[in-house]
């Protein structure tokens, strides 16, 4: 039997179960993989917003993640939200030398229109971006990124994902410097149960990743997922209510 790729998560908590470290553990274990969390942030959330959240020490953090790589190791990293400037910082630190892929989405507003980073934050964007092997924006993410000039102009990868976009169609498009765009356009699955998409899908590119899946192919089996999980979606709550990770086949 061979090991499972060991994916890292490095994002906050979410008291409802629906996004942020909770979702991307449901991810990589139903993708086969071994899920390790370094906790940002608590949230007290549902699928109606956030009330309340709790931060982390930079130092807590950081901890965190050297706990997990000098014992179990580590075969990919997902980042989500971070929480303050200094923690983001610290991320990027201790991410600078690892030798293995990073995906980073730039967590800025919850679905439920929650703000999760302030300025000083994402500042520190441009550091992680850098040492990401993909960034998976939103488009008001990506508006708030300089959108596809300032993201060319840094000359790196990024998933421009176009859920919250308005129409029948979502369209998706992955671009890598000198390799030209790849665009995904499927019709939209109708559904106010959204809460967690970005996590699921930025944690099951690290896991498609760990496991040698080359960049366009893991972020089209992602993309399945993804939909797939929106449409066993569970029906909880009275907002934004979470995806069916565990209906997934």
């Amino acid at each position: 039997m061979s090991r499972p790729p060991r994916i890292l998560a490095i994002a906050g908590s979410d008291s409802s179960g629906g996004a942020g470290i909770q979702a991307d553990i449901k991810t990589v274990t139903m993708l086969g993989g071994y899920a390790m969390t370094a906790i940002t942030a608590l949230t007290a959330q549902n699928s109606r917003g956030v009330r309340s959240v709790e931060v982390m020490s930079p130092e807590f953090v950081a901890a965190q993640m050297d706990a997990c790589m000098e014992d179990i190791g580590v075969d990919a990293v997902k980042i989500g939200m971070l929480g303050s400037a200094d923690i983001a910082e610290v991320v990027a630190d201790r991410l600078e030398d690892l030798p293995c892929p990073i995906i980073f989405d730039p967590v800025m507003v919850a679905t439920s229109g929650s703000v999760l980073a302030d300025p000083a934050t994402i500042e520190v964007f441009e550091w992680l971006m850098d040492l990401a092997t993909l960034t998976t924006p939103n488009v008001p993410e990506l508006e708030a990124l300089g959108g596809s000039r300032g993201m060319a102009e840094r000359n790196i990868a990024y998933l421009a994902k176009g859920g919250d976009a308005d129409g029948p169609m979502v369209e998706d498009r992955l671009v890598r410097p000198g390799a030209g765009d790849t665009v995904w356009t499927e019709a939209r699955i109708v559904t106010k149960h959204t809460h967690g998409t970005g996590c699921t899908l930025s944690s099951a590119i690290a896991s498609h990743l760990a496991r040698g899946l080359p960049l366009e192919e893991a972020v089209a089996e992602s993309r399945k997922f993804v939909r797939e999980a929106l449409k066993n979606a569970p029906g909880f709550g009275f907002g934004n209510g979470p995806l069916g990770h565990q209906a997934v086949r």
